[in-house]
């Protein structure tokens, strides 16, 4: 069975050790920058989120890229990025609705999440249960879709 990553912005504090595990996993450096998940903050409000490629099944990144570096690979349930293939055009930093996708200029390279092939590392990393890998079931979709939902109107709430 595919797994999906599941973010809970209410058990965020914002803590970055997500971030900076998957830095060092990806790159073997701390460095937030080149992270693929990123976690926002907003201090006056008092929360933050951390956000990630949702692997999108029909990814408006995948849509827009004119040399095909981005795609879809069904079978590990993901959107993959081919370097090999990248002109470096932003088309998708730009097409991603959730600004999961970033162009990271020291290296002249595009970041998403890719899941770390099946063993995402921010997730044991992440002290209170923010993040979590588990089977995408109808349930799962249901449940991100909610706190989707519910992330948007306390938003809204705290505007």
């Amino acid at each position: 069975m595919t797994k999906m990553l599941m973010i809970y912005p209410d058990r965020c504090t914002g803590c970055q050790n997500c971030a900076l595990s998957c830095s060092f996993h990806h790159d073997g450096e701390f460095r937030p920058h080149t992270s693929r998940i990123k976690v926002f903050s907003w201090e006056m409000e008092g929360f933050s989120m951390p956000t990630a490629c949702q692997q999108c099944e029909d990814a408006p990144c995948v849509a827009v890229c004119p040399t095909a570096a981005m795609y879809a690979e069904p079978v590990a349930s993901r959107v993959a990025w081919d370097e090999a293939k990248c002109i470096g055009c932003r088309m998708c930093t730009m097409a991603c609705p959730f600004g999961a996708v970033v162009y990271e200029t020291q290296k002249r390279r595009i970041v998403k999440c890719d899941l770390c092939d099946g063993d995402p590392q921010c997730v044991p990393s992440c002290p209170t249960a923010a993040l979590e890998y588990v089977d995408e079931t109808d349930a799962a979709r249901a449940r991100k879709r909610a706190m989707a939902t519910g992330f948007k109107k306390t938003f809204e709430e705290v505007k």
